[in-house]
């Protein structure tokens, strides 16, 4: 037999019958279905449908059984089911039909049926064939007899008719009525011990015409048929149905057990009372009605009344003429139905069954797996498979023809283990399971990821497809930190493997990540980076027009976007630095500039986003210009002109100077700038003369001297001359002729060994030039060199460097030599690198690093040589474009001597010399202990990098030795088995991964053999001093915890300053134990230990002592987790922790925490904790603010140093003691701490808990956010008093209830809280007389007496008529007062309270007449109970907690309120799978320095500690270094990270200027620690968790036609405020309209889509909430330094640099932050979560539209509510939207189930609503190796330097005189920009 059924979406389950028969006698209060019908659907299956019935309920049992024997089948369905379809169906076969609605503690009475295949059928058929034309004169008579049908079955059966015999059928009419009765019992066989007939007939009200048992024949009873009298009057058919249940269908009425009960109705018109209930309640005791409708009858009314189905129980008759055209059917239906339900009882035994065997899996694929078995003995029809997965899941099946042994299993979870069972299923009945598990493969992952085409804004992406993927999902988002929660998604399908990804941030590094879906789960992530391109810079930089003093700057534009450029130059020495800002230009020219001045130029671009990266270019001016065309002219005997043309305008003045060649003294003068020429006078005749000039310009600059040689004619000679023309003889002059043919003559381009000479040619006559040279000491022989005439270039080498030279240049023309002209030149000298500085020293390396000459090297030549210890110099080369290099395999703290020599042609430079050392890798403070005859113990300090130790002990006597390895955590070792007598080495080897460091050795002997002393009396040690209690410690019971920072910062000293002070501190207390106080201490850094728990020690003795013990940890400063650790280890019924009892934490730390404090602090306060925080010298006190309670006063101490305890004691101890002595506990309620007891957590009434009080349920409360907690009748909530008020009560408090009375609370007195004595006898208590609407508050007074005071009035009565309401019982020494939804009542004198006792318990909801310990308790709903130490408690509460109290503006917002940014989601799923690695967290804060403590003993070499974090943001500069600053103090080593990801290179910077010697680095580890990952992306949804056991009430039906006027009802109570059902209604028709807008808005917010404001809202709601803060903006990425660059001034914040080139190989540091994860796949359901409701979940669709709602009668009408209340939380559980309709019988698929299979389902979990994704995090891979340039292997350093070669690359050195072990290293290429002269040359090498 299989079932079926519907619940909206048609999903259904199926069973099958097997033996047995069960009926269900749970009975309560939840209305049972009704019209229970039945519809035949194929040879062997049955719809059976009924409908719902009204008020809450959880759920139906469908029950089945076999009549003629059998085991009941039973099936669990939701609340929505309304129809099930039973397969499988022997056709001549009675069954019998349960069907039982139930909540969570009740079940309703059964609706009842019988039914069997061929009857309905049969019936059916009957009905077709009625008498469509009867003849109308049979109607005034019975049928004749043999006409008639009768019922021959011997199945007996109790029938009752019911009469209508109100005034509308009339007398005449009522004898027809007494005719169809009698032609109705003459069908049957009507007998005391067969079928008995009794009737009663009504109208206003019913009456016994005669009762089942009253006639023994059939003859009896037709007579009192036919003798029936007319009864008349008002038609209440439902007063009747209700009085024949009453009173005909029992024992005593003739009723007979086991026996078939049919009703049959026979009425005339519609009833004036409500006949639904009256119905039911008689279906629900089994009773098959039939109701016959005559004339004005209604037949939706008849519908209502009768069993199902209507088809065969429903008669209708236009006329009391026509009622013997039913009575065939009629009586055949009847006789048919009490035969089959007779069968039914009787019920027949089902054969047994077997089950299949051998289950076997194959073909296992990522996606499903075949499942075979061995066939069930017996004719099998059907094999059901069902799995599910291990974890948690819906359940799924497959169903095979039963001659099939194997099934495939499709569409499963990847790499996840499924749960299987098979099930043989028979032709009525199914055999067990036969069960396995298999787990399926993990999904195929996409390929070989591809980013390119990547431009400032956008990139693509390809990779290789997975066959069978469904589609892809892709997330990027950048990896800048900050920037990492900007995470985007895009789904597209499997047909795409290439798309773009657009909206980037320009020059960002993204992480782009690849899922392969296969449906909703997602392979492992396939993932790739990639960094945008950068804004664009100008390009193409050219310098032009280059000047003395300006130059020419062109570039190509950068983008059309570009809205200017910043040009900055600065001179390359860094002493002067200029910035222009330019518009949309590509041209500039630089003036004012430096002549032979080397000058950086950088140009950027600047956009809205902020300036690009910049183009940079460098530039020399030119010397200033000499005078060009010196010449001389006019020359005479004492006199020449100089003339010369002038370069430039900037010209201040020339200095012209003269001096004879001969010898002689110089002569100068000044001259204006603005001439050209000057007359020298006064010179010798006929004198050669050497002229220079040179310019003096406006900055002082001076150009070179420009030469030339000139001479003064000779005195005027007289030649005599004959001339034969004339006689007369004359004289005639002659002058000399000097030639000149050179100009200009210049000297540069020096070099250590050249110098290349420049001259103009000024006469083209001359055929060659002689070039001489020698030095201006003339200690070298002057060299020649002849150039052809046209030639005015020469380079001169090889010359010596730093020599000055003369360099003379002769012109030689055909007939002579002309004037020389000579200038004087300098090589450069063999300059040594400059400013050399050591960084990364690790324990077997260092780097060094040095600034380049400026002189043009070959390279350099590092040598370096041990200094305190002997070993060899060794030495290496690296080119000429390095100047830093790593020293590898070095001793461990060892001063090396290094020395680095500049390589030249002609030799090396002086050395630039330093010195270096390395770490130490050894312990300290090694010592001995427990030295014996035979065994001595050696202790050390822990080396902070250490990986293990190597110890070995060696006998000085005979050199034997013992060695062992060791943890690096073992600070000790002991070695036995020694010789007495004798001394020891012992030596500890520190380990370092491959590395050892030295020995570090000691000298011990052990003892000799002993001596035998002389006898002395030994003397006792004096007994310990036990610190007596302070005064204000001997109240004190609490449980105080102390948690004691043990980090490397606290040291050894001062850890015992620590200890003396938790001895003194915890000496004040005085009775310790369960009876006293309890002392916990856990001991924290990395992780927390906890050295004793509270329940450890039960003296002070032995509690100081223990605490005497205790040793110092080491470590970092993790706070948080130590907090957390004592709440979760500590604070617990194992470790002591006792309920009612102040519980009290100390914690006391010297330094920030690494971790969070503020959560679990904040957390643990509400709870109820009190918290004292002592800060010492370098803690955070905004810290330990958010860690004490408040006030900070009395919470929060901080203290310079470990000495300064002593301050702090005594304050401490009073206020701790204070705390633990106080009556009533601190705790935090709402965000106020007061002091008061929260009795709901003390009793278990909260979410975490109550599940595992009995007789408790949660359900919601004045609003849905609040939960409520309903007491069951005699749940009996109690406690003992000692664990909720230990100390009694105090004098003055305030009793807080927010309750509910409920229906069904009975209408005696109960206690609504009581305090009993061991004895059940009544202390203190607030007593509720539901019956007599009173209110008592009693107790005990100070004199022993027993005191009550009542309460009443009409104030009071409302709390009884069944609203939320708050009580305020207000209790102190004189009065007592009643306070009722924040509004005082009532007040009346008491007397002083007397204390109670505490060995008693505490009650919720006791019955006033219980006695004893089996007490009965009244059902009730509990939201709040609080009690407070103040009598002022009431005046502050606002009642926000109550609807119509609740002002908006004054009240806090309410818990996971409603609004169109938040979703309600759901409850609490279960967690996830482990998720893969998360995000890098942020980097911890660099602490301020501490003052200067006194110098103490050299400590250990500490953990590395975090590495800083990032300064604020100063004013911005440039990417331009700054002077050089101070040098920074040495910091702390961090912790080693994890090696980074290979870094981008990173573009060339501007040059910088040289800055000052920053802080020592820490040591990288393979290259720099990669960025911080963005968050791991939220995964896809995982599977659905497994369903709660029942669903909630489907919405309300639909509103039914309105009824006819009701008769004038009596005046009934006055309501209490509006009607809660109003309230409600009107909140909720509100708040869909809320949603409807709200989500409209919210989807497009979620999906970025534009949309008009659409507002649903027909009423004004409340106020909405603030709106949700904007993201931040990205942030830039950290710059790389560039080269030398401009000193900054303060300018506009900057953008950060490019990611700079990978550091240099690091050792492998301690675990440190890891690189960032993929978005994980989707995550599969985990185990269930707790029993506690989670926040709202996500609008759930509404349910299918329900039935029209019956008519009722009109109430009478109220008067007019206040206005009702729309509370936001109550729209959680309203849907958004969803179909209506009933589904057809097509929609209702079949599917078996069987018998002993109830898993229960949720189709709307499955099919309905979104779900939530779950974040998986896939395994990611850790960085490469760390790579290393290749460097040439050292050697020993020799006297003499041979290039190894032209080109190195950063070189890595080794050198002997290290253990360690071969690793291999990666080669990385460094790019080293080429340095170039001004002209643009590459340095000669």
């Amino acid at each position: 037999m299989l079932f079926r059924y519907e619940i909206q979406s048609c999903f259904f389950l199926a069973f099958l019958a097997v033996t047995a028969f069960f009926i269900s006698d749970a009975q309560g209060q939840v209305s049972p279905p009704t019209r229970l019908r039945y519809n035949v659907v194929s040879p062997d299956s049955v719809q059976i449908s009924w409908k719902a019935p009204k008020g809450q309920f959880t759920g139906y049992k469908l029950l089945v059984t076999p009549s003629s024997g059998g085991k009941t089948n039973q099936l669990i369905l939701q609340n929505t089911a309304t129809k099930a379809i039973i397969q499988g169906l022997i056709p001549d076969q009675n069954y019998a039909l349960q069907i039982i609605a139930f909540s969570e503690d009740k079940e309703s009475k059964p609706a009842q049926g019988q039914f069997r295949i061929k009857d309905i059928e049969r019936r059916k058929e009957t009905n077709k064939s009625k008498v469509k034309d009867p003849e109308k004169t049979n109607a005034s008579k019975p049928a004749p007899e043999g006409s008639l049908f009768t019922c021959k079955t011997p199945a007996i059966a109790d029938i009752v008719i019911l009469v209508d015999g109100s005034w509308s059928i009339g007398r005449f009419n009522f004898r027809l009525v007494r005719l169809f009765l009698e032609n109705l019992v003459s069908a049957f066989n009507v007998g005391s011990e067969k079928t008995r007939v009794g009737l009663a007939q009504y109208s206003g009200d019913p009456r016994i015409e005669w009762h089942l048992n009253a006639y023994g024949t059939k003859d009896a009873v037709l007579d009192a048929v036919r003798n029936l009298p007319y009864k008349g009057g008002n038609t209440l058919t439902g007063l009747a149905l209700t009085y024949i249940l009453e009173n005909s269908f029992k024992p005593e009425a003739g009723a007979r057990p086991g026996v078939s009960k049919i009703g049959i109705l026979i009425t005339d018109g519609k009833s004036q009372d409500d006949v639904i209930p009256p119905a039911k309640n008689l279906r629900d005791a089994g009773i098959e009605l039939f109701a016959i409708g005559v004339k004005n009858a209604d037949i939706n009314e008849l519908k209502e009344i009768a069993s199902e189905p209507d088809s065969t129980h429903v008669y209708n008759v236009a006329d009391f003429n026509f009622m013997h055209t039913i009575v065939e059917g009629l009586t055949r239906t009847v006789c048919s139905r009490v035969e089959e339900q007779e069968k039914e009882i009787k019920g027949t035994i089902v054969a047994s069954l077997g089950a299949p065997s051998d289950l076997v899996t194959s073909e296992v694929t990522a996606r499903g797996f075949r499942v075979s078995w061995t066939h069930a003995p017996g004719k099998v029809e059907k094999y059901r498979v069902v799995y599910y997965p291990t974890r948690g899941g819906q359940p799924e099946e497959v169903v095979v023809d039963g001659s099939l042994s194997t099934a495939v299993l499709k569409n499963l979870m990847s790499l996840t283990e499924y749960q299987i069972a098979v099930f043989a299923i028979y032709s009525n009945v199914a055999s067990e399971g036969l069960r396995g598990t298999e787990t399926t493969l993990a999904l195929p992952m996409a390929s070989n990821l591809q980013l390119y085409d990547v431009s400032q804004s956008s990139m693509r992406a390809k990779w290789n497809g997975v066959a069978g993927a469904t589609g892809y999902m892709i997330l990027y988002a950048p990896l800048t930190e900050g920037l990492a929660a900007d995470e985007k998604e895009i789904k597209i399908g499997e047909a795409s493997t290439d798309l773009e990804l657009d909206g980037l941030l320009p020059n960002t590094e993204y992480t782009v990540t690849v899922y392969a879906m296969f449906g909703e789960e997602a392979s492992d992530p396939l993932t790739g980076q990639e960094t945008t391109l950068p804004l664009s810079p100008p390009a193409n930089l050219k310098f032009s027009d280059v000047g003395h003093s300006s130059a020419k700057l062109t570039w190509d534009p950068a983008s059309k976007n570009v809205n200017g450029y910043r040009i900055m130059y600065v001179k390359t020495d860094g002493t002067e630095t200029n910035e222009v800002e330019v518009g949309r230009v590509s041209t500039h020219t630089l003036k004012s500039l430096t002549s032979l001045t080397e000058y950086t130029v950088a140009i950027f671009s600047l956009y809205d986003e902020g300036p690009s990266e910049p183009l940079t270019g460098s530039f020399t001016t030119k010397r200033v210009p000499a005078p060009q065309h010196l010449e001389i002219d006019e020359a005479s005997t004492d006199s020449f002109r100089v003339s010369w043309k002038p370069t430039s305008s900037d010209i201040a003045f020339y200095r012209l100077a003269w001096v004879p060649l001969d010898g002689g003294e110089s002569e100068e003068v000044v001259i204006s700038g603005d001439t050209d020429s000057h007359v020298i006078e006064g010179l010798l005749p006929n004198t050669e003369y050497e002229v220079s000039l040179l310019a003096v310009f406006d900055d002082e600059s001076e150009s070179e001297v420009v030469a030339i040689l000139g001479a003064t004619f000779a005195r005027t000679t007289t030649i005599p001359t004959t001339v034969t023309t004339t006689s007369t003889t004359t004289s005639k002059p002659t002058t000399a002729v000097f030639r000149t043919g050179i100009r200009n003559l210049v000297i540069d381009d020096e070099t250590t060994s050249s110098l290349r000479v420049i001259w103009d040619i000024s006469d083209y006559n001359v055929q060659q030039f002689r070039v001489t040279y020698l030095t201006a000491k003339g200690d070298r022989a002057e060299e020649a060199v002849m150039v052809p005439g046209r030639q005015n270039t020469l380079l001169l080498q090889p010359l010596l460097s730093d020599t000055e030279y003369k360099v003379t240049i002769t012109p030689i023309y055909s007939d002579g030599e002309g004037v020389s002209v000579s200038a004087p030149g300098k090589t450069l000298p063999l300059s040594a690198p400059r400013n050399l500085r050591v960084s990364d020293e690790w324990y077997n390396r260092l780097r060094i690093s040095w600034d380049a000459p400026p002189s043009p090297t070959m390279g350099y030549r590092i040598v370096y040589k041990p200094i305190n210890i002997p070993g060899p110099a060794l030495e290496t080369f690296v080119g000429d474009d390095i100047n830093t290099i790593l020293i590898l395999n070095l001793f461990s703290g060892t001063e090396y001597s290094v020395k680095v020599f500049a390589s030249y042609s002609t030799g090396f430079s002086d050395a630039l010399t330093g010195v270096a050392k390395t770490l130490y890798l050894g312990v300290t403070n090694l010592d001995s202990y427990q030295v014996r005859m035979t065994s001595l113990c050696a202790q050390w300090q822990l080396h902070r990098h250490a990986t293990a130790y190597r110890v070995v002990i060696e006998s000085l006597v005979d050199g034997k030795k013992q060695e062992v390895n060791l943890g690096g955590g073992t600070p000790r070792h002991c070695f036995f088995e020694l010789m007495p007598g004798t001394e020891y080495k012992i030596s500890v080897h520190t380990q370092l991964q491959e590395i050892e460091g030295p020995a570090v050795s000691i000298m011990e002997t052990t003892l000799p053999f002993p001596t035998q002393p002389p006898t002395t009396p030994s003397t006792p040690p004096p007994p310990p001093t036990i610190p007596p209690a302070k005064e204000v410690c001997k109240a004190a019971k609490a449980d105080l915890a102390f948690l004691v920072d043990g980090s490397w910062s606290i040291g050894d000293e001062n850890f015992n300053k620590i200890i003396s002070f938790l001895y003194s501190t915890v000496g004040a207390l005085d009775k310790i134990g369960p009876d006293g106080t309890q002392v916990a201490i856990i001991q924290f850094s990395d992780d927390p230990r906890t050295e004793f728990k509270l329940n450890a020690y039960k003296t002070k003795e032995t509690l100081l002592e223990a605490i005497q013990q205790i040793a110092y940890k080491g470590g970092n400063t993790k706070t948080g987790k130590a907090i957390k650790h004592a709440r979760e280890v500590l604070f617990t019924g194992e470790a002591g922790m006792r309920r009612g009892i102040p519980k009290v934490l100390v914690v006391i730390t010297d330094g920030r925490s690494q971790d969070d404090v503020n959560k679990v602090s904040r957390e643990m306060q509400i709870d109820g904790f009190s918290f004292f925080a002592i800060g010492v010298a370098d803690a955070d006190y905004s810290e330990l603010v958010n860690i004490g309670s408040k006030p900070s006063e009395r919470h929060v101490f901080f203290v310079d140093d470990f000495d300064a305890f002593t301050k702090i004691e005594d304050e401490l101890i009073t206020f701790v003691c204070e705390t633990a002595s106080a009556t009533c506990p601190l705790v935090v309620k709402d965000g106020n701490n007061f002091a008061g007891f929260k009795m709901m957590e003390m009793f278990g009434l909260v979410e975490k808990e109550f599940s595992a009080v009995e007789g408790v349920s949660m359900e919601p409360g004045t609003f849905n956010v609040y939960p409520c907690y309903r007491l069951h009748k005699d749940a009996l909530v109690s406690q003992p008093t000692k664990y909720l008020h230990p100390e009694g009560l105090p004098s003055d408090y305030t009793i807080t209830f927010l309750f509910r009375i409920l229906p069904d609370t009975p209408q005696e007195p109960f206690a609504l809280w009581e305090i009993l004595n061991e004895k059940y006898e009544p202390l203190v208590g607030v007593i509720l007389d539901n019956g007599g609407k009173t209110l008592t508050f009693f107790n005990y007074d100070y004199k022993g007496d027993f005191q009550t005071v009542t309460f009443e009035g009409p104030e009071i009565r409302k709390i009884f008529y069944g609203s939320f309401h708050k009580l305020h019982v207000v209790i102190s020494k004189t009065t007592a007062k009643i306070i009722i939804d924040c509004k005082q009542v009532s007040e009346k004198t008491i007397n002083a309270a007397g204390n109670i006792s505490s060995d008693g318990i505490e009650v919720l909801g006791r019955m006033v007449r219980s006695r004893g310990p089996r007490d009965n308790s009244a059902p009730l709903q509990l939201q709040m109970f609080d009690i407070v130490c103040a009598t002022s408690w009431a005046n502050r509460d606002k009642c926000c907690e109550l609807p119509g109290l609740r002002d908006e503006e004054n009240c806090p917002a309410l818990p996971h309120a409603c609004s169109c940014s938040e979703a309600n989601k759901g409850p609490l799923g279960p967690p996830g799978p482990p998720g893969g690695p998360g995000v890098r967290g942020a980097k911890g804060h660099r602490g301020d320095p501490g003052p200067k403590g006194p110098d103490g003993p050299r400590g250990e070499i500490g953990v590395p500690g975090p590495q800083g974090p990032p300064g604020p943001q100063g004013p911005s500069g440039l990417s331009i270094q700054g002077l050089p600053g101070p040098p920074g103090e040495k910091g702390e080593k961090g912790d080693l990270g994890f090696p980074g990801l290979q870094g981008v290179p990173g573009a060339s910077g501007s040059p910088g200027r040289d800055g000052a010697q920053g802080q020592r680095g820490l040591p990288g580890k393979d290259g720099p620690t990669g960025p911080q990952g963005p968050p791991g992306p939220m995964g896809i949804p995982g599977t659905p968790g497994v369903p709660g056991v029942t669903g909630s009430q489907g919405p309300q039906g639909d509103v039914g036609a309105p009824g006819p006027p009701g008769a004038k009802g009596e005046r009934g109570e006055r309501g209490d405020l509006q009607s809660q059902a109003m309230v409600r209604a009107v909140a909720r028709q509100v708040c869909e309209q809320l949603i409807q807008g709200h989500m409209a808005r919210y989807n497009s917010i979620l999906n970025q889509i534009p949309s008009q404001s659409v507002s649903t809202r027909t009423i004004t709601g409340p106020p909405g909430e603030p709106g949700r803060p904007g993201a931040p903006g990205p942030q830039g990425e950290q710059g790389s330094p560039g080269m030398q660059g401009f000193p900054g001034s303060p300018g506009q914040p900057g953008r950060p640099g490019e990611r700079g080139l990978p550091g240099e190989k690091g050792e492998k540091g301690n675990a440190g932050v890891g690189t960032q994860g993929p978005r994980g796949p989707p995550g599969s359901t985990g185990p269930p979560g707790e029993s506690r409701t989670g926040s709202p979940g996500p609008p759930g669709s509404p349910g299918p539209r329900g039935p029209a709602g019956h008519t009722g009668p009109p109430g009478s009408q109220g008067p007019s509510g206040p206005p009702g209340y729309c509370d936001p939380s109550s729209c959680a559980g309203y849907g958004m939207g969803g179909g209506y309709g009933e589904p057809t019988d097509q929609d209702i698929p079949v599917v078996q189930l069987p018998h002993n299979s109830y898993q229960i389902y949720d189709p709307e979990d499955l099919y309905d609503g979104e779900q939530q994704p779950y974040v998986v995090h896939g395994s990611y891979p850790l960085p490469p190796p760390y790579s290393q340039s290749s460097y040439p292997s050292p050697h020993l350093a020799q006297p003499e330097f041979t290039p190894v070669r032209e080109e190195m690359e950063a070189v890595e050195l080794r050198s002997p005189g290290i253990s360690r072990f071969t690793r291999k290293i990666a080669k990385r290429s460094v790019k080293t920009p080429v340095r170039k002269r001004a002209n643009g040359k590459k340095p000669s090498q």
